[in-house]
């Protein structure tokens, strides 16, 4: 659905130069149209009117609300005087960059009960740009073009074409622009899905060429580009388990960048599903590619190497996350380099035209692993770590020592800015698992804990701003975090490092030192990363906030925040305009006194582990899908087998689970959030916890 503003055509040009038909590698220095404002994915700009003298001057200039209050998770771009952003839902906006005036949104109308396909919220994370048009991918699996002029479709993909119907995919992710061609993932490691990538033709949206990222379960060639590569690398590193019956995971849900010097297309791949390796594969082979980066021709999508971050994969490490092309003196020598810092805590610097590893150091705390061998470039694995005979508990955790959360690098500093999560993760076997249509697909058992224990476990939990140096492999400094889920980066010349953080605080600090130098308390969580650009001479810096995504199924090792609609806010220095104070209370627990079930407790932990989790969080207490522990069907349980059982919600995203849940079993889960809604309700009558400061 499009919905357009009278006078759109006052301030729009065509923009295709800004957008496609540069000089390979370079970008007009006032503008950002692609995802990391170049396509070696730096995010810096070499702009720097805000700069250290300057940025405590910095004002909001405008903002705008938009129509979705799920996770905000999308990296705005900028191009011709434009401002182009995707929210939750898939809904894209347009903006004059300058005044914010709403030029066009354009609404997919997303199935909103592809939901339940996917494992961490109805985010999305940006558009693309070539050719005057908007590229974005829907969380029910389309790829749409958009006329960057007049916010009307142009065409449509179906990127689910050819997929088995039984595997959960989505989208989002932003789509990558290469040539011209516009490439996409799609989602669903977590629940099993095998998978892959695939290009289209910019002006047509005729599919160009698909990349496996693992065998086809059945034994058999695809008939696409990844044929020949699965065949002689990858088929013979998995044995036979449950992938068979799910799709193996591997998932290119995130980071996809296209390097025009080496003219090579680097595809970051998922974890395993489900996640247990015996479970997986009988604990045999590497499963190629889980978990690694793998480059590929953008013309033909034809395999040219690949490197492998986490062979085994058990613990949810995936490759997933943002990788840089850059240059660096290493050994007295200039080296075009790939840099990544992905779940497993490892950065790595790799030869980016051969996938040579030239160097491989913690970034965070890794128990996993004692170091990398740099003659074989494999992990060495420490004991226990499979958790075959008894649980294991890990750094990182399962969320990473770096998610999604973008990084930057400046190459005046030489250093690289990484959103750290330091976590920690119980891994334990779900001997019973058995894959299913609908749910997680992590063979994981749930652990519960002590109040006190998980208390700590939240203390421990905490984040970092570092900067890294790549070619020393060691940190130059690092800002302590309140919570280990924050936003990401943004570096300028202006020798200033951006980002935001989930106590609502936008904060720049000294690219060189560290040292904060200007903050504001804008209201909402930030998770998304700040971009920069320039129009009629002034300086800007836009950013969305609005918390959700994987940060809501934490639970109770982030502060709970009332529902918002996402705003994208933007300053310049001098901004004047009012930024609105966010005041609303976080809704009280309802009241289950003397509310009874003849549910098992127990068994609806593990039934909402398998289930439910995924959507509704640790503790059933995600507020930004819905918190089980404050839903007034808990008061009465024909009310919930309406909802779990017969799809009274489906049309919020909330399917019926009666192809794989009996009513007996979903009353255990509701026994389950019965219990945890009332450790709530005590939880709420505790002291309140101190108040939250900038940086």
């Amino acid at each position: 659905m499009n919905r357009t503003r009278p006078g759109l055509a006052i301030g729009l040009a065509l923009f295709a130069a800004a957008c496609g038909s540069q000089t390979p590698g370079t970008v007009a220095p006032d503008e950002w149209p692609f995802y990391g404002r170049d396509q070696q994915e730096q995010r810096f700009s070499p702009i720097d009117q805000i700069n250290r003298s300057t940025v405590t001057k910095l004002g909001l200039a405008w903002s705008q609300e938009v129509e979705s209050d799920r996770g905000q998770e999308a990296t705005p771009l900028m191009a011709d005087g434009v401002v182009y952003v995707s929210t939750a839902w898939s809904l894209v906006y347009a903006f004059d960059a300058a005044t914010g005036k709403q030029l066009w949104s354009f609404d997919p109308q997303t199935d909103r009960s592809s939901l339940v396909k996917a494992c961490c919220d109805a985010v999305n994370r940006g558009v693309a740009l070539a050719g005057g048009k908007v590229f974005v991918g829907t969380l029910d699996g389309r790829l749409i073009a958009i006329n960057a002029k007049t916010g009307k479709q142009i065409w449509s993909a179906n990127t689910l074409e050819g997929a088995p119907a039984i595997m959960k995919y989505t989208i989002t992710g932003a789509p990558r622009i290469a040539r011209n061609k516009v490439l996409i993932g799609n989602g669903g490691a977590d629940m099993g899905a095998r998978g892959f990538v695939t290009a289209y033709d910019t002006d047509t949206g005729r599919l160009a060429w698909r990349f496996y990222t693992t065998p086809n379960p059945a034994g058999k060639p695809d008939g696409a580009a990844s044929d020949e590569a699965l065949k002689a690398k990858a088929q013979g590193t998995w044995g036979d388990g449950e992938w068979r019956n799910s799709g193996g995971g591997g998932t290119a849900w995130d980071a996809i960048t296209y390097d025009p010097d080496s003219g090579l297309v680097y595809i970051g791949t998922g974890n395993g599903g489900p996640f247990d390796y015996a479970i997986r594969s009988g604990s045999k082979g590497d499963n190629l590619f889980l978990s690694s980066i793998v480059a590929v021709d953008p013309d033909t999508g034809k395999y040219r190497w690949h490197y492998q971050t986490t062979p085994q994969d058990s613990w949810d490490y995936t490759a997933t996350q943002q990788m840089i092309s850059a240059r660096l003196k290493i050994g007295g020598q200039d080296r075009d380099v790939l840099m990544q810092a992905p779940k497993n805590g490892y950065f790595y610097v790799l030869d980016r035209t051969s996938g040579a590893l030239l160097s491989a150091k913690p970034f965070a705390p890794v128990t996993w692993s004692s170091g990398i061998d740099m003659k074989t470039g494999r992990p060495m694995l420490n004991p226990g770590v499979h958790y075959d005979k008894a649980p294991s508990v890990q750094q990182p955790g399962p969320f990473g020592a770096h998610s999604w959360q973008a990084m930057s690098f400046s190459p005046r500093t030489g250093l690289v800015y990484i959103p750290v999560q330091l976590t920690t993760g119980v891994y334990q076997r779900d001997d019973k698992f058995k894959y299913r249509s609908i749910g997680q697909a992590a063979g994981l058992k749930p652990a519960e804990f002590p109040e006190d224990q998980v208390a700590a476990a939240r203390k421990a939990s905490s984040g970092q701003l570092l900067a890294w140096d790549p070619v020393n492999q060691k940190a130059a400094w690092s800002i302590p975090k309140r919570w280990f889920v924050n936003g990401g980066t943004l570096v300028t010349a202006g020798d200033l490092v951006f980002q935001g953080d989930i106590d609502g605080f936008l904060t720049a600090y000294d690219a060189y030192k560290g040292n904060k130098l200007w903050s504001v308390n804008v209201g909402t969580s930030i998770i998304a990363p700040p971009i920069t650009y320039r129009v009629n001479g002034e300086q800007y810096v836009a950013v969305m906030s609005g918390f959700g995504g994987a940060g809501g199924l934490i639970g109770k090792l982030v502060p709970e925040h009332p529902r918002r609609n996402g705003r994208l806010l933007v300053f310049k220095l001098g901004g004047t305009a009012p930024l609105e104070k966010i005041t609303d209370p976080v809704p009280p627990p309802i009241d289950v006194a003397g509310v009874t079930s003849t549910g098992d407790i127990e068994a609806g932990i593990l039934e909402f582990s398998r289930t439910c989790s995924g959507c509704h969080g640790a503790n059933a207490s995600n507020p930004y899908i819905a918190d089980l522990r404050r839903s007034a069907a808990l008061r009465d349980a024909r009310l919930w087998q309406s909802i779990v059982i017969d799809g009274a919600l489906k049309d919020q995203g909330m399917v019926s689970f009666k192809p794989i849940l009996t009513p007996a079993e979903a009353e255990n889960i509701r026994a389950y959030v019965l219990r945890e809604a009332r450790r709530g309700a005590a939880a709420a009558k505790a002291p309140p916890a101190a108040p939250a400061k900038g940086g």
